[in-house]
């Protein structure tokens, strides 16, 4: 496995070349995803106008809760795998592969079902105004039609890093970004078809992509051959992969219903503000790309070290690791904060829509070495299999103190300046808890 061409073996090499080389294609491949999500807000707001853009921002916090949550826990099936991979346990590999495959097969199933039913009464929870209804539930019913391709996208992805292959998961990207927005652009530029069709085109290409993955898989990476007559839950390596991932699930989906109930604060807001929040969220998006991506390789980077034994090769990395994200989060953080309203007005030309998505750029933007910290701090974390410690983490940080400082501020002032202004507050707060941990755990 360690041989072959696109698959990385951490356990030797050079360390910091071995991360970058890792992901490099993973930061490309999240780019692009990147790009087909930010495709549905820039073509709505450029073409539908400023309360079409709403519609669609007002759902992301939703999107993100309920993808989050099966994103966490291929993350931790990837540990899983990373592990067995590491200490070259092929029986184990197999096992925890087609028992992340079929459950997420299943949670797949049962999340398109229950979204696509209850999607009036979702959108309603969060305050979604009257006058965005129509639309928004367009949108979130259409995109719940096909969430189980996103889960399954993320679960496959999930199982290709692991195995150290980060390329071709960037190349099915590339190919289901291009159809999103060729087919975006085709039903609303071209069909004038409305927001509902720009979730359409969405569903279309992230099946694209989970399909390629699972075709990827049949063929073989590394050693590793799927056969989808072997698919099926085994009993210990589920437990495994629910002890690993769930925490992450659960911090993902925690996290995602926390900035949904900011969002429900934000709802509370004119419709600009509305679409100048969810413009940034798809901006930011762009940005934290590097901080992710770099602390699914240290995850990655950090299960195959420990499985393979290796613990001063474990420790070397984690410092260089972070180096790496701190640094080219804070980087593109300055950029934002110097481009933010030539960036903003790319989503929409609405002056008001504008004025607030820069507003909250020049407020957060300094600040991103502190996610960087966070979250390079939990993939660490998760590679040694202390999911749990993050879980907490982030849910008293990001989650608990987030809506508490939101709903007590919104009591005194209805100013959306002190919904901004939570984000660096608990970026801080969450990055010093980490830094203690870390100093703590050997």
């Amino acid at each position: 496995m360690a041989g072959q061409r696109g698959v990385v073996d951490f356990s030797t090499g050079s360390i910091a070349g071995k991360i970058l080389a890792f992901a490099l294609p993973l930061f490309i491949g999240n780019l692009f995803q990147q790009l087909y999500n930010a495709a549905d807000t820039l073509i709505v707001g450029n073409f539908l106008g400023s309360e079409a853009l709403a519609a669609v921002s007002s759902s992301g916090s939703l999107i993100f809760m309920m993808v989050g949550f099966f994103n966490g826990m291929a993350v931790g099936a990837g540990v899983i795998i990373s592990h067995a991979f590491g200490a070259k346990d092929s029986q184990r590999l197999e096992k925890a592969i087609y028992s992340d495959i079929a459950f997420g097969i299943i949670a797949g199933a049962v999340l398109t079902v229950l979204a696509v039913v209850f999607t009036p009464m979702i959108l309603r929870l969060i305050s979604t105004p009257e006058s965005i209804l129509p639309l928004s539930s367009d949108y979130f019913r259409i995109y719940s039609a096909g969430i189980f391709f996103s889960v399954m996208y993320n679960v496959l992805m999930g199982i290709m890093n692991a195995l150290g292959d980060s390329r071709h998961p960037l190349y099915y990207l590339v190919i289901s970004s291009i159809i999103n927005i060729v087919l975006d652009l085709l039903f609303i530029a071209v069909f004038s078809m409305g927001v509902g069709s720009a979730a359409f085109a969405t569903i279309v290409s992230q099946a694209v992509s989970s399909i390629l993955c699972f075709i990827r898989l049949q063929r073989g990476v590394g050693d590793v051959r799927v056969n989808i007559r072997k698919i099926k839950l085994h009993g210990k390596e589920l437990r495994g992969i629910i002890s690993y991932g769930l925490p992450s699930g659960l911090q993902n989906s925690i996290i995602g219903l926390a900035n949904t109930v900011v969002q429900a604060s934000v709802n509370t807001f004119p419709a600009a503000a509305i679409a100048g929040f969810g413009v940034y969220g798809k901006i930011e998006g762009f940005v934290l790309l590097p901080i992710t991506t770099f602390a699914l390789a240290l995850t990655t980077f950090v299960a195959q070290t420990t499985g393979s034994g290796n613990l001063e090769r474990t420790r070397k990395g984690i410092r260089e690791g972070m180096l790496i994200d701190v640094v080219s989060g804070e980087v593109l953080g300055i950029l934002l904060f110097a481009a933010a309203p030539f960036v903003v007005s790319l989503f929409s030309s609405d002056p008001s829509v504008i004025e607030y998505g820069t507003k909250q750029a020049r407020i957060e933007a300094l600040f991103y070495f502190m996610p960087a910290i966070s979250h390079a701090s939990a993939g660490i974390l998760r590679g040694k299999g202390k999911a749990i410690i993050p879980m907490f983490v982030l849910l008293g940080a990001w989650c608990i103190i987030r809506v508490v400082f939101v709903n007590i501020a919104m009591l005194f002032t209805h100013d959306i300046f002190f919904i901004y202004l939570v984000y660096p507050i608990t970026w801080l707060i969450s990055s010093i808890t980490f830094l203690f941990i870390l100093s703590r755990i050997r």
